[in-house]
């Protein structure tokens, strides 16, 4: 595999950062393994997490295969360059599936990313944990390391939120690795990653550069800290809605695609009248003679 729209796509991504005026404080990058496999396991709060997690990886020399749901990979260009770029994508209805090529890749010395959360939360706390990047980490044995990531929300996130204010400040927080033993319990281990993630989580807002301007502003805080976010259990039914609506979503553009591949072959040829007229391609026609 090569790795130049990788490399042409985080570019992309420093460009962009760099337009936005992005205020990224990094802290833990070291504990990034420079080569073998690794699992990588972050909190959700924004779209572009992946973006934040990936820069992490890159400045350890590693390029990090995300699992992310399949409904990003239907746009044709946006589908090619994720795969090209050795992404996942997840059916949530088969994780198993994407879940296997996640033991591959770590299996053969790669960077798999995952967010244990399986969406972005609406509480901007922690939500439960899945157990499948623990389960990756422990099949494969490669180190599990937690990643943070607070402050993307204000950039782009659920509820059609997007500010292109400059400025705005990332902070991003890496933890120690856990090494799970071949017989650990992935949930045993999940839970020890759910208590990482909420102190490094903790961290980064403890150490975020700004507050709320107004009333108005304090959207992007949780109630626990003042915030106007919705409470961690509304919360968790506003996850459950938003990944219901999604999944839909989702199967409706599958079969749009489907029904795209099926008829996108039929080609028009102009008559002597000036009319147009449908002609089927050859296999079609035979098949119907």
């Amino acid at each position: 595999m090569t790795d130049r729209t990788y490399r042409l796509v985080v570019r992309a991504a420093l460009g962009l950062f760099r337009v936005l005026g992005l205020r990224l404080d990094v802290h833990g990058a070291e504990h990034v393994p420079r080569d073998g496999g690794a699992v990588l396991a972050g909190n959700h709060v924004g779209f572009l997490d992946f973006l934040f997690i990936g820069l992490v990886g890159r400045r350890r020399g590693r390029f990090v295969r995300f699992l992310a749901k399949q409904g990003i990979f239907l746009p044709p260009l946006v589908g090619a360059a994720m795969r090209a770029m050795g992404h996942v994508a997840v059916d949530r209805a088969h994780g198993e599936v994407a879940l296997r090529h996640a033991v591959a890749k770590a299996s053969r010395g790669e960077v798999v990313g995952l967010f244990p959360e399986a969406t972005i939360s609406h509480s901007w706390e922690l939500r439960p944990l899945r157990p499948g990047a623990a389960a990756v980490a422990t099949w494969c044995q490669v180190p599990l390391v937690p990643v943070a990531v607070w402050g993307s929300q204000r950039i782009l996130t659920v509820g059609g939120r997007l500010s292109l204010r400059r400025g705005t400040p990332v902070m991003i927080r890496v933890g120690e690795p856990l090494v799970p033993t071949p017989d650990s319990d992935p949930y045993a281990v999940s839970e020890q990653l759910r208590s990482r993630l909420d102190a490094l989580l903790a961290e980064a807002m403890d150490a975020y550069p700004e507050q709320a301007r107004d009333d108005a502003d304090r959207w992007w805080l949780p109630a626990s800290r003042g915030g106007s976010a919705p409470g961690p259990e509304e919360g968790l039914r506003l996850d459950e809605e938003g990944m219901r609506q999604a999944d839909l979503a989702s199967e409706a553009r599958i079969r749009r695609s489907r029904r795209g591949t099926r008829f996108g072959p039929l080609r028009r040829r102009r008559l002597a009248t000036g009319r147009s007229q449908v002609v089927p391609p050859p296999s079609i026609r035979e098949s119907a003679s």
